[in-house]
């Protein structure tokens, strides 16, 4: 027997406000740390007692008591027609986001909320910004539970007769694709980062005081190597040319390290199913997180590769859907496989990938002209200003390396930049250096624009942009006649039915 749907408001799960406290204070360890090592250096261990302790108590205390206070003041309701938040400790705000709105409900768990059974549940409406709304954080049951609730609400339009006896039964999750511990490590072995290095440089800067040199004085570095290391220092151009490869070889492994640790805490346990909401995916070693992409609002697709990655044909596979305008939506449904993989996994999404038959055209010859005149036009003008300045010795280096550059940058854009336009699809392969390929589907866009510079108009030529709830689309230096052709095919694709209704209409038949 069904229940009547609960309106009262509710207060999340009151281990919140513990898990906050932890939060705030896992913030204050480095500046305490700072604090104390100050105090001590100077000897004076009394003032430790008697200034530093009672402040370090009095502000985990404070930060206690915040913590409680946003927990008791913050509540949230589940109406018949949306979702309501409260909160506020000095100043009241309440915020409300119709179920309609709502394209995504995920869930999150960091470490600290890990440890409690808690999840963060993300009501994600595509506009991006304050519109979402978030609820931290409910017991994990809880958390499945609302984002079933809302997602009958929404798509059901069920109001009055939701309830916990009624909700859809435990879905029957078919896996179609999952990563490995060995995958995983093989792709951070390609998400390589230098990021670290600057990091430990800064560190390095800050804590200079504990060594007993000069960090960034190569003549300290040159004193050090007088004793043991005399005899490397003695080596002359042979230390120096072995010493650059340790240095790129530390880099490199540092690099590597950084990039597969990065990779493992992101896409651990990578998990994607098909459910009879959409496509599922779970991820992460500490942060866990568990977003369902429904398939009927996916817009449309990009497969994309790397530059060294391609070499092994590693690719990866995005969704572009009605809720990836929100800063926080991660619709990566394939983040490193190979095309045989990818294949299955764009059939679940209803899409095709381009067939054999297909035409494809490329940017007029002009548009790519252009844009190699205008490269080393700018490249002149900078060999203009040094020859001004005085330096005519190197006013012919940037036309003749802008020119090489240009012109292999734009002949290669010509050769691999393509587009197509298929029955229900739009095509778009664009990039030389880092390919990739962008699928639409024609009745899903949400605009067209043809657009034209004063350049464009007098070559006979013009960008198509294509209106998407996540990214952008484009067809550039398209033959005019062809670019209005292109528009009337596609107006006329989102003309014969209105995309609210095939949205709708795919939802129920989910």
């Amino acid at each position: 027997m069904s229940e009547t749907l609960d309106t009262a408001p509710r207060r999340t799960d009151p281990r919140t406000f513990v898990v906050r406290a932890m939060s705030l204070l896992s913030q204050l360890v480095f500046p305490i740390l700072l604090g104390g090592f100050a105090i001590l250096d100077e000897g004076d261990f009394d003032d430790v007692v008697t200034y530093f302790v009672p402040l370090v108590l009095a502000v985990v205390g404070a930060n206690i008591l915040f913590a409680y206070l946003r927990w008791r003041r913050l509540t949230y309701t589940v109406g018949e027609a949306d979702i309501r938040v409260e909160s506020g400790v000095l100043s009241r705000s309440a915020r409300s986001v119709p179920y309609e709105r709502i394209q995504d409900v995920s869930l999150e768990q960091k470490p600290i909320p890990r440890l409690f059974g808690l999840v963060e549940v993300k009501f994600e409406t595509g506009a991006g910004g304050g519109d979402d709304i978030a609820l931290t954080y409910l017991p994990a049951s809880e958390g499945e539970r609302l984002r079933e609730l809302v997602r009958s609400l929404r798509e059901e339009g069920a109001v009055a007769e939701v309830g916990a006896d009624n909700l859809a039964p435990a879905e029957q999750a078919q896996v179609i694709f999952a990563m490995s511990p060995k995958r995983v490590v093989t792709f951070g072995l390609f998400e390589f980062s230098l990021a670290i290095v600057a990091v430990l440089g800064g560190l390095a800067q800050q804590f200079d005081f504990l060594l007993p040199f000069e960090i960034w004085d190569w003549r300290a570095w040159r004193e050090q190597l007088a004793g043991p290391g005399q005899w490397l220092a003695g080596l002359g151009s042979l230390a120096q040319a072995v010493g650059i490869m340790v240095a790129f070889g530390s880099l490199l492994l540092v690099g590597m390290a950084t990039g597969v640790i990065r990779t493992a805490l992101r896409e651990w346990g990578f998990r994607l199913e098909r459910s009879d909401k959409g496509l599922r995916r779970r991820r992460g070693l500490l942060t866990r997180t568990d977003l369902v992409m429904p398939v009927h609002r996916v817009q449309a697709l990009r497969i994309g590769t790397g530059l060294v990655r391609r070499l092994f044909g590693w690719h990866s596979l995005k969704l572009v859907s009605l809720a990836s305008d929100s800063g926080s939506a991660n619709h990566e449904a394939v983040p490193f496989a190979q095309m045989d993989e990818i294949v299955p996994v764009v059939a679940e999404t209803g899409f095709a990938l381009p067939g054999e038959g297909i035409e494809w055209h490329r940017a007029m010859p002009a548009y790519r002209i252009d844009g190699f005149l205008l490269g080393l036009a700018a490249m002149s003008a900078i060999a203009i200003g040094a020859a001004l300045l005085g330096r005519a010795d190197l006013a012919l280096l940037p036309p003749l390396m802008g020119g090489l550059w240009f012109g292999t940058h734009e002949y290669l854009r010509w050769r691999w930049d393509l587009h197509a336009i298929g029955p229900s699809q739009l095509y778009v392969r664009h990039g030389w250096f880092a390919p990739s390929l962008a699928i639409a589907a024609r009745e899903k866009l949400q605009s067209v624009e043809i657009v034209r510079n004063p350049l464009a108009r007098l070559r006979g030529y013009a960008d198509v942009h294509f209106g998407l709830a996540g990214g952008r689309l484009r067809m550039r230096g398209v033959a005019l006649a062809d670019a209005w052709r292109i528009r009337e095919a596609v107006l006329e694709s989102m003309a014969e039915q209105d995309f609210s209704d095939v949205v709708e209409s795919r939802a129920v038949g989910d």
